[in-house]
C-alpha cells in the first residue's frame, strides 16, 4: 500500500500549505453576495465541473436549508443542452462566457475552477466577468496558471497532482459551505440533524 500512504501524505502536505487568508477572502465573498442577494456562479471541466456540479448542489439544499433567505448558485456546466450547442456552434472556449453573458449583475460572484489554472473557457470566462465589475474567485493548483493572476481572490492547492488539486478544491467549497452556516444559523438546527437521524 505504498501508493495509498503516498497520496494521503501528499494530501496532508498540500492541505497544510493551503493560505488560510486566501479561503476567508473568499467566505467574505460568499457572504457579502449573500448579503447582497446575488447569484454565484461556478464551473469548471471534467473533475473540476464535478466539483462545480457538487459545490451548487451543496448550496442549493445544505447551505440553505432552514434559511429564509437562500443561496442562489448556478453551475454553469450543468446544463448540456446550452454548453454543447455553445461548443458546437461557437467553439468549446466560449462555453462558460457565452451564459455569462445572459445572466451576470454587478452583485454576483463568479467562481472558475481550474486545476491547471490554465483552462481557455475558464480564463475567459473570468475575464469576462471582470469588464463586467463582478466580483471572482479562482480555485487553482499546480503553479496557478493564468486564473490565479486574473482573479480577485485565488485559492490555490501548490500540489503538481491532478487529483490531489481535485480533493483540495472540494475539501476548501466543504469549508466555505460550513462558514456560511456557521455565519447564518449558529449552532440553530441544520440539516446535520437529518443526517444524523437517517444514520442511527
Amino acid at each position: 500500500m505504498n501508493k495509498a500512504t503516498e497520496y494521503i501524505n501528499l494530501v496532508k502536505e498540500t492541505l497544510d500549505k493551503l493560505k488560510h487568508e486566501a479561503i476567508a477572502d473568499a467566505a467574505d465573498a460568499f457572504f457579502d453576495t449573500y448579503q447582497k442577494g446575488g447569484n454565484i456562479y461556478v464551473f469548471g471541466n471534467g473533475g473540476s465541473g464535478a466539483t462545480a456540479s457538487h459545490v451548487a448542489g451543496d448550496f442549493l439544499k445544505g447551505a440553505s436549508y432552514g434559511l429564509d433567505k437562500r443561496f442562489k448558485m448556478i453551475c454553469l456546466n450543468d446544463n448540456i443542452a446550452s454548453m454543447m450547442a455553445i461548443a458546437n456552434d461557437i467553439g468549446y472556449e466560449d462555453i462558460f462566457i457565452e451564459p455569462l453573458k445572459n445572466f451576470i449583475g454587478p452583485d454576483d460572484l463568479v467562481v472558475g475552477i481550474s486545476g491547471s489554472g490554465n483552462s481557455e473557457n475558464v480564463v475567459r470566462a473570468l475575464r469576462y466577468a471582470k469588464t463586467r465589475g463582478t466580483k471572482t474567485l479562482a480555485l487553482s493548483g499546480f503553479n496557478g496558471g493564468k486564473i490565479a493572476e486574473i482573479a480577485d481572490i485565488s485559492v490555490h492547492a501548490p500540489v503538481k497532482d491532478m487529483e490531489v488539486c481535485e480533493d483540495v478544491h472540494m475539501v476548501i467549497f466543504n469549508i466555505l459551505k460550513k462558514e456560511m452556516q456557521q455565519r447564518l444559523m449558529g449552532d440553530s438546527p441544520s440539516m446535520g440533524e437529518v443526517y444524523d437521524a437517517r444514520v442511527r
